[in-house]
């Protein structure tokens, strides 16, 4: 079981005082800053000290973006001894932080349709392998509604989630049956260090494919027009499902979406639009992927449809998890996100209370044997070692390329953040 970080004094002091906290007569809310983040906090009426609150709920829920293979990761995962597959050594320093976190989440942009025939983009086809090593390095949960998710049919689609019960990784986005798609409208929920979280995922479209039209139920897919011109949001799928997460009345909603242009540093108009329709209808946490580059994260304020008002997260793209994209630095520049959750045992309320993200970076080594040629690192340790004359595989030229995605990293997502910071 992860660890569960519980600042006991210090949060205490600051949520609850010195005494009983009872529930508001009427809410109110204050924009609170902490760390990198502002939030909004409630504002509570108080009695007279009666009992020592007891301790906060604090639990830290990590998410990453897109996991790809693309043909020359497929090579490097290949072990020509045992003729088999092994993605470890790729993921080796984001498994010590991932390792750390309460719940950690990712995107699974590939399909695991069955070898020996494997294949990259456009149309991916992993090794099994790289849901184990997903699993292995402490990931819990992955978004599997993106555009590739039809990229091996429906056959695909099944046998990815298949392999993903085998490995137990948790999967949300894609379904095998109409009977698991009715089951809580698609929705996951999962323990995320003693607070409750609904997890949803969609994606805008499949690359083109549609869906068989007696499987609508295999994908989530946010847009009526998926197939054409990805601007036709479908409010009746989108809403009956939050309106379903609502009723299960968990802590906190997620959304991991599929959304936003390539390449593209800032959301779009589309994006901010969807985001905003999210939060009003009581999602507090939006994860984007997609653009295979970073864009910013920050808070979102409006009104539910009762007038009352709202706050949310979102983070519009994380970029690559781990990919072969070439883009210096923008393609091989990603981070992990760590949000603190903070529930309230008193008033069982949950809020986010801090926001920091690790940078890192996609490293590629092509003249190396198969098997270290490609290795997220993480940025900082990375240019210690190397500073210290300590790294094994770092060297001038690629301390220079870290140096830049660092910069890339805070240009997009603020040095504040950093937590190395």
């Amino acid at each position: 079981m992860k660890k569960k970080v519980i600042s006991v004094l210090l949060l205490a002091v600051l949520l609850f005082g010195c005494g009983f906290q009872k529930e508001p007569e009427q809410e109110t809310h204050t924009l609170v800053e902490n760390g990198s983040t502002i939030y909004f906090e409630d504002e509570t009426t108080t009695t007279e000290p009666t009992t020592q609150a007891p301790e906060p709920i604090v639990s830290h829920l990590m998410v990453a973006g897109d996991v790809m293979s693309h043909v020359p990761m497929i090579k490097d995962a290949y072990v020509s001894s045992t003729g088999t597959y092994d993605y470890t050594h790729m993921i080796v320093d984001p498994a010590k932080q991932l390792k750390k976190a309460d719940y950690a989440v990712a995107n699974f942009e590939t399909v695991l349709g069955g070898g020996p025939n494997y294949t990259g983009f456009p149309n991916f086809n992993s090794p099994d392998a790289l849901a184990y090593a997903v699993k292995d390095a402490g990931f819990d949960l992955v978004g599997t509604a993106n555009n590739h998710s039809r990229d091996q049919g429906i056959d695909g689609i099944n046998r990815t989630l298949d392999i993903l019960d085998e490995v137990t990784l948790a999967h949300v986005g894609t379904y095998r049956s109409q009977k698991e798609r009715d089951r809580n409208n698609g929705i996951y929920v999962a323990d995320v260090g003693g607070i409750s979280v609904a997890f949803l995922c969609y994606t805008y479209g499949l690359n083109g494919y549609r869906l068989p039209e007696d499987k609508p139920f295999a994908a989530n897919i946010f847009n009526k027009d998926y197939a054409t011109t990805l601007s036709d949001f479908n409010y009746d799928l989108v809403g009956r499902d939050l309106a379903a997460a609502r009723e299960l009345h968990t802590d906190m909603t997620a959304v991991l979406i599929h959304w936003g242009v390539e390449y593209q540093n800032a959301p779009n108009d589309y994006q901010k639009k969807i985001a905003k329709y999210l939060v009003s209808q009581g999602v507090d946490l939006i994860f984007g992927s997609h653009p295979h580059v970073l864009q910013p994260y920050e808070i979102i304020k409006t009104e539910d449809d009762t007038g009352k008002l709202r706050a949310g997260f979102v983070i519009y793209s994380f970029g690559n998890f781990i990919s072969n994209q070439m883009q210096e630095p923008a393609t091989k520049t990603t981070c992990i996100l760590d949000l603190e959750l903070t529930k309230n045992p008193l008033t069982g309320k949950t809020k986010l209370t801090d926001v920091r993200y690790t940078p890192y970076y996609m490293l590629h080594r092509d003249d190396l044997p198969a098997g270290q040629r490609r290795m997220l690192v993480n940025i900082h340790e990375a240019m210690e070692q190397y500073e210290v004359g300590k790294s094994k595989y770092i060297g001038p030229n690629s301390y220079q390329k870290l140096k830049t995605a660092l910069a890339h990293a805070h240009k997009i997502l603020g040095e504040k953040g950093d937590k190395a910071s």
